[in-house]
């Protein structure tokens, strides 16, 4: 499994933004799809997570009501729309994949690479 990240920018405070990780290779059906993000000088954190078939989504309480993670099965893409954002977003984002409907990143196997996310204030 091979994942790509994707959109992130510059954005001023309480705009919006959709980051994008598009999958390849094979993905088990029971997939989770994670997004985890880290700030300069901070522990990566999980932000939220996604069945890969059944489009159960869990949230991480700062972004709850703000971001929603979603997917696209016949693109292989999952997506995190990011709205109300807060300059404490900004981060590098990393989206995931794995077995477990996990929080950790001990739970995800597979990881793509950061897009780099800004938020003006």
């Amino acid at each position: 499994v091979q994942l790509q990240a994707s959109g992130g920018g510059l954005v001023q405070a309480g705009g919006s933004l959709r980051v994008s990780c598009a999958a390849s290779g094979h993905i088990p059906i029971s997939y989770v799809m994670g997004w985890f993000r880290q700030a300069p000088g901070k522990e990566r954190e999980f932000v939220a997570r996604i069945s890969w078939t059944g489009g159960t989504t869990y949230y991480a309480d700062s972004v709850k009501g703000r971001f929603t993670i979603s997917r696209d099965n016949a693109k292989n893409t999952v997506y995190l729309q990011m709205n109300s954002l807060k300059p404490e977003d900004t981060a590098d984002y990393y989206c995931a994949a794995g077995w477990t409907a996990g929080s950790r990143t001990g739970d995800y196997r597979y990881w793509g690479q950061g897009t780099q996310v800004t938020v003006s204030s």
